[in-house]
């Protein structure tokens, strides 16, 4: 697996700085590291699998996590762009069929975003037929299956940390002005309209 590149070097409210260090070491670490479990797996003795301990479970639950990192991260600095795009389309009449209005859905995203641990995902529920809003407080915990991933926000402080220090709120406010609605459009455009 290969790092994929920003596709801006800055964004309103997030520096050059935060993104670099977000980008360039944490998720370039995940794609290092899931490489690595996936050339360690090839090797592993198959005949020593166990519920409790083994290296195969151990190496499985390890590859799920950095797999889901790098996933997570690469649709959150994808969603993002340093040039405003205007909430229409498809999303939006999804938004407002499932809460009412843009602003109701707004308002549980970002109080999610504080609530949460790691993420927050606007995600396509397939058994649902709707939009629904998750929490992933862990890589590996909180997805739900035959669900789509539309729009992901990363709330881990290392997100914002060298923007924002503790201010999670102004990074969420600043994030939700920098939504690509053309790429979360382009994710749900294979749903039925």
């Amino acid at each position: 697996m290969e790092v994929k590149p920003l596709k801006y070097t800055e964004l309103p409210g997030l520096s050059k700085r935060q993104l670099s260090e977000h980008h360039d070491v944490l998720y370039a670490g995940y794609v290092k590291k899931y490489n690595e479990i996936i050339e360690k797996i090839a090797t592993t003795d198959l005949t020593t699998a166990n519920g409790t301990y083994s290296e195969i479970r151990e190496l499985f639950v390890e590859k799920n996590f950095a797999l889901n990192a790098i996933k997570l991260h690469e649709s959150y600095f994808d969603n993002m762009t340093d040039k405003p795009v205007q909430l229409e389309g498809t999303v939006k009449r999804l938004i407002e069929e499932r809460w009412g209005s843009v602003e109701k859905w707004q308002d549980e995203f970002i109080a999610l975003g504080i609530s949460a641990r790691g993420w927050v995902v606007l995600a396509f529920d397939y058994n649902l037929g709707t939009l629904e809003n998750y929490i992933y407080d862990m890589h590996n915990q909180g997805g739900v299956a035959d669900t789509e991933l539309v729009l992901v926000m990363d709330v881990y402080e290392h997100a914002y940390f060298l923007d924002y220090a503790t201010a999670r709120k102004d990074y969420i406010t600043k994030f939700m002005e920098v939504i690509d609605w053309n790429v979360v459009n382009k994710r749900v455009a294979h749903q039925n309209n």
